[in-house]
C-alpha cells in the first residue's frame, strides 16, 4: 500500500532529517526494580514486562495465569538507566548548539534525570514531552553521566494521589474492575487496570521512541525534505544539522465559515488550516510558509509567519489558512460510499539566512490528508419529518459525510495488545482490513484504551493506525480517554489533561477518517444514575458538566473546526449546541433522544425484539464467546487446561469482573454460564465433561469436546448479533429512523472469552462472517415473533440516493435437504435507507408447509439485486421456526475436495449441515472467500446438491506457517455436536466431531468410528490435539 511505501522511503531518507537526531534506542539501557534485586538490559521503546521477558526473568505475560502471577511487577517501581557517553561523543566542543530531550510517550509516572540533574516529573501517558537540556550540556559532557527515568508504580501512585486532602471521594469504588488503584486520577490507559474482558498488567516504561535533538545556531543555505509528517520519529540517528525542530503539525480542513455549531455550506471554498509548533536554534526574521497540493497543481502564496527567536526552550506557532476552491479536490468518502481520496499536502518553510547573498534555507515535508465534511447531527427532528415521514419526535443522532446521511455500520475497537510497544503495523492493518472486508464503514476507538497513532514515523507512533483508516476509507469515531468512572476536576489533574487534549486533537485533525471526538465512554449514564441514587448526587452531576460539557468541549472545539464533539459515547444528547448544554433526563416521554446500547445476557431475550432498543443509533451491543481452540493453544500449556470450565480458562473469564484483586475471579462463573445457557437454549450442544465441564483427561475426544464448545458459543454469538444488526437496519425505515449500529467488539487484547469478532492473533470468528452478510448493502432477514406466530421477511438497503430493485427467493427445506415448498420469487423495490417486506405471514398453519411441524423444516431466504454503480449484490439468510437445539439433524456426510491455491469444494451427501465451518490450521492467519463472488464466506448452511466452493486467502505477513497443508484444515457443523453428545452411531464408544480435509478428496460420514483414525498432534509437546480428524477410508 502507499502507506507502507512511504514508511520505507522515510527510513531511507533519515540523513535528511531537519536536526541532528540521536535515537535513544541506540544507548545501552538497563532496567532495575526499586531494591536492585533485579537488573536486566532494557530497551527503548519498551515496557518493563517485555524487558523482563527478554531477559528470561518471566515467561510470556499472556500465558496461563501470568496476569495473576506477575502482579508483583506492577507493585514495584522500575528505573531505566542509560550511559550517555555515546551521545556525548557526538557533541562538538564549545558548541553553541541547543539540545532538546524528546519523549513521545512515557508510561506513566516518572522522574527524569539527565547527568544527575533533575529535569522533570511527568504523570501523563498520552502526552509528548520536550525538555531543553542546553544549560546542562557543557557540564554533562565534561563529567559524563546517565539518563535516568524512574517510574513509580501506577498502582501506588493512584492510592497516594487519591489520598491527598484535596482529592475527592467517589462512591462504590468508582469503576474498579480488578486493580483498585483510583484509576480516575491517573492519566494512563484505563484498560491497564483490568476490564470485564481484559487482563490487568499495569505496564510501565518508555513505550514510544525518544530522541536527543541538537539544533544549530547557524542557518544553512540548503534545502531539506523531511521523511514524514513532523514531529518525525525516525528509526535511527542522523548526523545532519539544522536550526529547526517541528514539535507539532496540525492540519484542519473545513468549509469556509463552518464550525461545530455552523453547518458547512457544501459549495463553499475549503480552508486548509496549517499550524506548526516550531523550536529554533537561531533567530530568523521574515520566515514564510507555503502550501501546495502537487497532484492538483495548485499552491498557495508564501504566507508570512512569526519571526523565530532562537530560543529552543520556547515554542513559536506558525498558523496559516489557505482557501482552496470547492471544485478542485475530490471528496474523501468511506469506502462503501465512494472513494477515500487522499492528497499530498506539501508545506515549505523558507528561512532567510543572515547573509543577503546566500540562498534562503528551506525545510519541506509532505503529509497526507483529505477533503470531507463530517457532522454528527444531534438537532431536533424537523416537524416535517414527524408529520410527513412519521418519524418519532425528539432529537436526531446520526452522521453525515459531505452532506449525505448514511447508515453507520461497524465495530468497537480496543487496544491490540496489553503492551503498546510491541504492536506492529501488519497486525493493525489486518484488523482494519478485516473490518472493511466484513462491510464496516466505521470503527469506534473505545475511550478506555489508547489514543491511536497516525503512523510509525510520526510522533513516535510505533505502528500505523489513522493513516490506514484514511487509506482504507473507514471512519474512526474517536474518544478522549475517560471510561466507566466518575471524573475528578482537581486543578492539578486538569492542568495535565488540557495539553493532552490539545496535542492529540491537533495531531489527528489532518485525518479525514476522524468522525468525531466523544468526551469519554459510558460516563453520562453513570453520573445520571449516581445523581438519582445518592443524596449528594448533584455534586457528581455538576462535576460531569464541568468536565464533559464545558472543559473538554471547549478544548476540542477550539482546536478543530472539522470534527464534531459529543460528551459521551452513549448520551441522551443536547438541549442546544450553541451554547452546548446537555439534555440528561430533560425530555418528553415517548420521544427519542441520543443513542443507545444493549447488553442482555438472558438467553431467552436473544431474539426477543421487544428487548432491543428503539433508538436512533446503537453504539454498543454484543454477546461474548470463546476463542477457537487454535487461539487457546497460544495461551494454555497443560492438557488439563483444555476444558470449558478449567481453572485457567475460567481465570481468563473477566465477566463479570472481580471488582478487586480476588483470584480466581469469583464472578467468572456468571459469564461462563451465560454462554452455556444461551448455547443450550438455541443450539445442539456438545457434552459436558464432569459435572461442569471442568474435568478433562486431555484425550483427543475431550479436546474435541472443548473445541466444539468454543465453536458453539461462536455460532450463538453470530446468530444473536446478526439478528440485532438486521433489526437496527430495518429501523432506518421505521419511526425511530435508526441510522447506525456499532457492534461490541472488533478485536481482542488477549486470548480469552470476549465479545470480539476477530481473535487476538487475527483469526476470524463465526461472527465476522455473519457481520459481512448483515452489513452488505442489501441484506435479507427473517423477523420472527413466536408469541404472535408472525414471520416477516424483509430486505434492507443502505444504498444512498436511489431505490434498488431485485428478487427474493424463499424456500422451505426439511433437514434431509429435500425442498418441501418453494415460494414463488418475489420482485421488490427497496428505497434508500429503508426496508421492504417481501413476506408477511401470521399463524403457523399459514407459515409452515402443509403437514410439517416447527422441528421438521427450515427456510432459506436469499436475495439478488443490481445496485446502481455497485453491480450485482446477493445475500442469504436462514430461518428456523424453533430452536436448532430442538430439531433432529441428519448426518450431512460432508465431502471436501481440494484444488490449487487452497480452494475447497464442500458438499453434503446426506442431510443439511447448519453453520458449516471450515477452520484454517494453527499458525495461519487469513480468511475464506467465496470462489464465485469473492466475498468472505464461512459459517453457512450446506445443502445437499448445492456445492459450496471457498478459497483460503493467507495473510503472509502475520502467518508463522507460510505453506499450510490442506490436510490440516478442519470442517465441522452443528451436527457434530449431536454425535459428541449421543456417541457414534457406528456402534463404538468413540465419537468423531469433524471432517479433516485431505489434499485430494475426503468423503466420510461424521458418524464414522474414531477407532480407525489417528489423533493429530497438538502444538505443545506431549499434548493430544484438540481436534479429532476423519481421514479417507
Amino acid at each position: 500500500m502507499a502507506l507502507l511505501s512511504t514508511l520505507l522511503l522515510g527510513i531511507s531518507l533519515l540523513s535528511y532529517a531537519s536536526a541532528a537526531i540521536f535515537d535513544l534506542s541506540e544507548l545501552s539501557w538497563s532496567l532495575k526494580n526499586e531494591n536492585g534485586s533485579i537488573v536486566v538490559p532494557g530497551a527503548v521503546p519498551s515496557q518493563a514486562h517485555l524487558d523482563l521477558l527478554k531477559a528470561g526473568v518471566i515467561t510470556e505475560p499472556l500465558l496461563e495465569i501470568n496476569d495473576f502471577t506477575q502482579r508483583w511487577i506492577w507493585m514495584d517501581n522500575w528505573t531505566y538507566t542509560a550511559d550517555l557517553s555515546t551521545f556525548f561523543n557526538t557533541v562538538q566542543p564549545n558548541s553553541s548548539a541547543q539540545t532538546l530531550l524528546v519523549f513521545y510517550g512515557l508510561d506513566t509516572i516518572a522522574n527524569i534525570t539527565f547527568a544527575g540533574i533533575p529535569i522533570a516529573w511527568v504523570n501523563n501517558q498520552f502526552r509528548q514531552y520536550v525538555f531543553d537540556l542546553t544549560p546542562h550540556i557543557p557540564a554533562a559532557v565534561a563529567s559524563g553521566g546517565n539518563l535516568t527515568v524512574d517510574f513509580e508504580s501506577a498502582f501506588w501512585y493512584g492510592l497516594n494521589v487519591s489520598s491527598r486532602p484535596d482529592a475527592e471521594f467517589f462512591p462504590g469504588g468508582n469503576g474498579v474492575f480488578e486493580v483498585p488503584a483510583a484509576r480516575h486520577y491517573i492519566r494512563k490507559q484505563q484498560i491497564d487496570f483490568g476490564w470485564d474482558w481484559a487482563p490487568a498488567f499495569v505496564p510501565t516504561g518508555i513505550y514510544k521512541p525518544a530522541y536527543l535533538v541538537t539544533l544549530s545556531n547557524d542557518t544553512p543555505s540548503s534545502s531539506v525534505s523531511l521523511p514524514s509528517t513532523p514531529p518525525i520519529s525516525p528509526s535511527g540517528s542522523s548526523n545532519s544539522t539544522d536550526i529547526l525542530f517541528i514539535e507539532e503539525t496540525a492540519v484542519d480542513v473545513y468549509k469556509l465559515g463552518s464550525s461545530f455549531t455552523v453547518p458547512p455550506d457544501q459549495s463553499a471554498d475549503w480552508v486548509v488550516n496549517v499550524s506548526l509548533a516550531l523550536r529554533a536554534g537561531a533567530s530568523v526574521d521574515s520566515p514564510t510558509l507555503q502550501l501546495a497540493l502537487p497532484e492538483l497543481n495548485v499552491s498557495s502564496e508564501a504566507f508570512k509567519i512569526p519571526a523565530l527567536n532562537g530560543l529552543a526552550n520556547e515554542t513559536v506557532w506558525a498558523i496559516v489558512q489557505w482557501q482552496v476552491p470547492d471544485t478542485i479536490p475530490q471528496r474523501w468518502y468511506p469506502h462503501n460510499l465512494g472513494t477515500p481520496q487522499l492528497y499530498n499536502l506539501t508545506a515549505t518553510l523558507t528561512l532567510p539566512t543572515s547573509s543577503p547573498s546566500s540562498e534562503p534555507h528551506q525545510i519541506s515535508f509532505t503529509t497526507r490528508t483529505g477533503f470531507r465534511t463530517i457532522r454528527l447531527i444531534q438537532l431536533p427532528v424537523p416537524q416535517s419529518d414527524v408529520t410527513q415521514r412519521g418519524i418519532t419526535p425528539g432529537d436526531q443522532y446520526h452522521f453525515e459525510v459531505n452532506g449525505k446521511e448514511f447508515w453507520s455500520k461497524g465495530s468497537n475497537l480496543v487496544p491490540f495488545d496489553p503492551f503498546y510497544s510491541r504492536i506492529t503495523t501488519d497486525q493493525v492493518q489486518w484488523v482494519l482490513q478485516s473490518a472493511v472486508l466484513s462491510g464496516q464503514n466505521m470503527l469506534r476507538v473505545w475511550g478506555g484504551g489508547i489514543l491511536q497513532p497516525s503512523n510509525a514515523a510520526t510522533a513516535g507512533g510505533v505502528y500505523a493506525f489513522y493513516d490506514l483508516c484514511d487509506e482504507l476509507g473507514i471512519l474512526a469515531w474517536s474518544e478522549f480517554l475517560f471510561s466507566d468512572a466518575l471524573s475528578p476536576i482537581n486543578p492539578f489533574l486538569l492542568e495535565s489533561i488540557e495539553p493532552e487534549i490539545r496535542e492529540n486533537v491537533r495531531r489527528l485533525n489532518r485525518h479525514p477518517s476522524v468522525a468525531q471526538w466523544a468526551g469519554g465512554n459510558e460516563i453520562e449514564g453513570i453520573v445520571i444514575s449516581t445523581n438519582q441514587s445518592l443524596p449528594n448526587g448533584t455534586i457528581y452531576l455538576d462535576q460531569f458538566v464541568t468536565m464533559f460539557q464545558d472543559f473538554l468541549h471547549d478544548l476540542e472545539t477550539s482546536e478543530s473546526r472539522s470534527v464534531p464533539y459529543t460528551d459521551c459515547s452513549t448520551t441522551k444528547g443536547v438541549l442546544t449546541l450553541d451554547p452546548y448544554i446537555l439534555r440528561f433526563d430533560n425530555g418528553t416521554s415517548g420521544d427519542i433522544y441520543g443513542n443507545s446500547e444493549r447488553f442482555d445476557y438472558t438467553a431467552g431475550d436473544a431474539f426477543d425484539y421487544s428487548t432491543y432498543p428503539i433508538a436512533r443509533f446503537v453504539n454498543e451491543f454484543g454477546f461474548h464467546s470463546m476463542p477457537s481452540i487454535y487461539t487457546w493453544e497460544q495461551a494454555l500449556l497443560s492438557p488439563a487446561d483444555f476444558a470449558f470450565n478449567s481453572t485457567v480458562v475460567v481465570s481468563r473469564e473477566h465477566h463479570n469482573p472481580a471488582g478487586g484483586l480476588a483470584f480466581p475471579n469469583p464472578n467468572a462463573p456468571e459469564g461462563q454460564a451465560e454462554m452455556t445457557f444461551a448455547a443450550e437454549q438455541w443450539l445442539p450442544v456438545p457434552p459436558f465433561l464432569g459435572t461442569n465441564s471442568s474435568v478433562t483427561s486431555g484425550s483427543a475426544e475431550d479436546n474435541a469436546t472443548f473445541a466444539a464448545w468454543c465453536y458453539t458459543t461462536q455460532v450463538f454469538q453470530a446468530l444473536t448479533i446478526a439478528s440485532e444488526i438486521n433489526f437496527y437496519r430495518r429501523g432506518a425505515g421505521l419511526p425511530e429512523n435508526n441510522l447506525g449500529g456499532i457492534v461490541w467488539q472488533l478485536n481482542d487484547i488477549w486470548q480469552a472469552p470476549s465479545w470480539s469478532s476477530i481473535e487476538f492473533d487475527g483469526r476470524w470468528k463465526v461472527l465476522a462472517y455473519a457481520e459481512e452478510r448483515a452489513y452488505r448493502p442489501i441484506t435479507i432477514h427473517p423477523f420472527w415473533i413466536p408469541e404472535a406466530e408472525n414471520l416477516e421477511v424483509s430486505v434492507m438497503s443502505d444504498v444512498l440516493g436511489s431505490d434498488v430493485q431485485g428478487t427474493a427467493q424463499m424456500t422451505w427445506y426439511d433437514w434431509s435437504g429435500k425442498v418441501v415448498l418453494a415460494i414463488p420469487p418475489v420482485k421488490f423495490t427497496v428505497p434508500s435507507l429503508n426496508f421492504t417486506a417481501v413476506l408477511n405471514q401470521t399463524g403457523l398453519d399459514a407459515i409452515l408447509p402443509p403437514g410439517k411441524g416447527v422441528q421438521d423444516v427450515w427456510m432459506l431466504v436469499n436475495v439478488t439485486t443490481d445496485v446502481p454503480g455497485g453491480g450485482t449484490v446477493t445475500n442469504e439468510n436462514y430461518f428456523t421456526p424453533t430452536s436448532l437445539g430442538n430439531v433432529t439433524l441428519v448426518d450431512p456426510e460432508i465431502t471436501v475436495n481440494t484444488g490449487y491455491s487452497y480452494e475447497f469444494v464442500l458438499e453434503a451427501k446426506g442431510g443439511v449441515a447448519p453453520w458449516t465451518w471450515i477452520e484454517h490450521p494453527a499458525g495461519t492467519v487469513g480468511m475464506f472467500i467465496d470462489s464465485y463472488t469473492g466475498a468472505p464466506s464461512n459459517g453457512f448452511y450446506l445443502i445437499p446438491g448445492v456445492q459450496k466452493i471457498v478459497r483460503f486467502e493467507l495473510n503472509t505477513a502475520l502467518s508463522t506457517v507460510q505453506d499450510p497443508r490442506p490436510i490440516d484444515f478442519v470442517v465441522r457443523s452443528l451436527f457434530n455436536n449431536t454425535i459428541l453428545t449421543t456417541g457414534s452411531r457406528s456402534g463404538t464408544d468413540a465419537s468423531v466431531d469433524e471432517v479433516l480435509v485431505d489434499s485430494e478428496s475426503t468423503s466420510t460420514s461424521s458418524a464414522d468410528s474414531m477407532a480407525d483414525v489417528p489423533a493429530r498432534l497438538h502444538t505443545f509437546p506431549g499434548h493430544g490435539h484438540g481436534q479429532v480428524p476423519v481421514v479417507p477410508p
